[in-house]
């Protein structure tokens, strides 16, 4: 090792000498050094920090990840394909169907009904709003804003929602 490369006198502090044995087979390869440090980067760490919270947090927060999802998603088959728009439309007609269908099978009242109506809404809503993203791009016109409040709504019922079940 030439004395360039070795460290005389004392070492910075969390400085380790890891000592590789020879290698056996080639004599002229050179060993390697692998650096590692020793305490991780701010950067690191504060996304390891954000990362931590969002998976302690992740059930509270679904709505958020599934509304971010669906942003993703749409953005993708706008630029990919726009004519999926035509497949997602009549999607957006299904949670109305569900509705009728159980109704007519199971009629509920009370509760029961109010639950299945605002899942309905919920799903057209979603669905719906898919469709037009697919189709027109997810930041076109209002369709951003719809999002954004379609999210804050979403979220803050859930928190709400999600004590009661």
């Amino acid at each position: 090792m030439s004395s360039r490369t070795r460290a005389r006198g004392r070492k910075a502090a969390g400085v380790h000498t890891v000592r590789i044995p020879r290698q056996r087979g080639r004599r002229s390869s050179q060993p390697f050094i692998v650096v590692v440090p020793e305490q991780p980067s701010l950067t690191r760490e504060a996304f390891g920090f954000v990362g931590r919270m969002l998976w302690r947090f992740r059930g509270a927060l679904a709505p958020t990840g599934l509304a971010v999802l669906a942003l993703a998603v749409t953005a993708i088959l706008h630029t990919i394909a726009w004519w999926s728009a035509l497949l997602l439309a009549p999607v957006a007609a299904g949670p109305v169907l569900w509705l009728g269908f159980l109704h007519a099978r199971r009629p509920g009242r009370g509760a029961t009904l109010r639950w299945r109506i605002a899942a309905t809404v919920a799903a057209t809503f979603g669905f719906g709003w898919m469709a037009l993203a697919a189709g027109f791009g997810p930041f076109a016109g209002p369709l951003e804003q719809v999002w954004l409040v379609g999210l804050i709504v979403a979220q803050a019922a859930w928190l709400f929602v999600r004590r009661s079940l």
